[in-house]
């Protein structure tokens, strides 16, 4: 047992660090950040919302670190792609971080949060998990139709358009700014690297392959949570050094196992994998807003 001195709560060292390396085996394998998981799980085992938000920011941080290595050596990265969400993504945290502490100071932090995870895991993951089936079955099965996503987006038709050799396209830069920034906000906001958005958003409206678009995921989180971490401990004082410590270093060790099985994955099989680990989240998510408080009234000190 070891005393976490922000969370103000002993916590077991092994299950924290056994929690922290399964989220870094899927970071690895599916190109997300794991915060996902990871801030929930740390809900579950009593950490306070806000200290889980933000210290789980810096697990997401040291398993992106870890996967985007692997990545780098399979030149698995569209680092011009990478810094444009980038950018966007700055812009976000500025204001995801206000309305982080809005809603602090309302009570109302948790039930957002349960909230948005709920409805945006459900929804992105049923729709990779769709796709994806219909993929395999098409590839096993003559006659069967497969889903088909159109060739040229909204993306290719806006203005200032901007090549990207690693991923071959030719697009506007507006969609990519938007994306990043709309992730920034949620990174601030629900303690996510934001790749189980982000992934889905750059195959389906940017268009890009598959085996880039894990990397390319990965450096966007890497840098949006970095930034992340460094004004939320200057704006709310909720990351909890001790437990970051824990959590990035199971993070960093499970990256590497989930990278290494990753590579032997394709493409459809990955998205796969991803939806039914979203579904499967959003279901706690739900049991969460449907369940009744074992206390109706809680008085507090600010969580």
């Amino acid at each position: 047992m070891i005393y976490l001195p922000i969370a103000e709560m002993p916590v077991n060292v092994l299950l924290i660090l056994l929690v922290s390396g399964g989220v870094g085996f899927v970071s690895g394998l599916v190109g997300v950040g794991g915060g996902f998981i990871v801030t929930p799980s740390l809900i579950i085992l009593g950490v306070p919302a806000p200290v889980a938000v933000a210290t789980g920011l810096s697990q997401v941080a040291a398993t992106s670190f870890s996967g985007i290595m692997t990545q780098t050596r399979r030149r698995s990265v569209d680092w011009r792609m990478g810094m444009l969400l980038s950018i966007g993504g700055m812009i976000g945290i500025s204001l995801g971080v206000w309305l982080f502490q809005r809603l602090l100071g309302l009570g109302q932090l948790d039930l957002v949060i349960s909230l948005l995870y709920l409805v945006l895991l459900a929804g992105v993951g049923w729709l990779m998990l769709a796709e994806s089936y219909a993929v395999m079955r098409g590839r096993t099965h003559r006659g069967v139709s497969i889903l088909r996503r159109p060739a040229r987006t909204i993306a290719h038709r806006l203005p200032f358009r901007m090549l990207f050799p690693r991923s071959g396209l030719y697009i506007s830069v507006i969609p990519p700014l938007t994306l990043g920034l709309a992730i920034g906000a949620l990174a601030a906001i629900m303690g996510v690297g934001g790749g189980f958005i982000l992934i889905p958003a750059m195959i389906y409206l940017l268009r890009m392959p598959t085996n880039v678009v894990v990397g390319t995921s990965l450096f966007q989180t890497l840098i949006v949570t970095s930034l992340l971490i460094i004004v939320q401990a200057k704006a709310t004082t909720t990351i909890d050094l001790v437990l970051a410590s824990l959590l990035m270093l199971g993070g960093v060790v499970g990256a590497q196992f989930g990278a290494r099985l990753g590579a032997r994955l394709k493409g459809e099989q990955i998205r796969a994998l991803l939806g039914v680990i979203l579904i499967l989240a959003s279901m706690k998510f739900l049991a969460d807003v449907v369940a009744l408080p074992q206390e109706t009234y809680v008085l507090g000190d600010g969580w």
